[in-house]
């Protein structure tokens, strides 16, 4: 693996991430840990949380993150640029045509379809990281009968989690301090 080789991949991500920064995690998840093996999933889905949780956008802040820990400073350079050109490439080209162009129908249809693969990619991300972060899934092989089956739960994470979801929908206290709780309590507990 080269700089270059990680600012093609990264660049690959950036041209068909359409739907924002959940969509292009899943598809550095499915291009560095399944297709490379550059991180494991575990280290991805840990980025994955402190790119969710720095301010800005979540697909440039996991590019920076994973391009600086495989390659230094410079590699998160970049990754980021690499993820950033084909979206300045693309709405540079749009924002000179689109006013033209937008009530046409094949460009409808182009955002008709657009629309629910996105939300699927997104759902993608969204089971993957629910998956990784309240489930054991590393005991899924030795699973033989009931009883183990309550092992495949991570009970402390699960508990908290749903302690916090009636907290985050039922009350006015911001999410970033519900966040700065879990992490702490992951610290201290888990």
């Amino acid at each position: 693996m080269t700089l270059i080789h990680l600012f093609f991949i990264f660049f690959y991500i950036g041209l068909f991430a359409v739907g924002g920064g959940l969509v292009a995690a899943t598809f550095m998840q499915q291009e560095l840990v399944e297709h490379y093996g550059l991180i494991s999933a575990e280290k991805f889905y840990s980025m994955l949380a402190i790119s969710e949780s720095t301010p800005g956008p979540i697909g440039i802040n996991i590019a920076t993150y994973i391009g600086t820990e495989l390659f230094g400073p410079f590699g998160g350079i970049v990754a980021t640029f690499g993820e950033v050109l084909p979206s300045l490439v693309v709405i540079i080209i749009i924002a000179k045509c689109f006013a033209k162009f937008q009530e046409k129908p094949l460009v409808k249809s182009v955002f008709s379809v657009l629309r629910p693969v996105t939300s699927g990619l997104v759902l993608i991300a969204l089971v993957q990281v629910f998956c990784l972060a309240l489930l054991n899934l590393n005991l899924l092989p030795e699973v033989k009968g009931l009883e183990t089956v309550g092992n495949l739960v991570n009970w402390p994470s699960m508990t908290l989690y749903l302690l916090c979801l009636p907290v985050l929908f039922r009350t006015k206290i911001h999410p970033a301090l519900i966040m700065v709780f879990c992490a702490g309590f992951g610290i201290l507990f888990l």
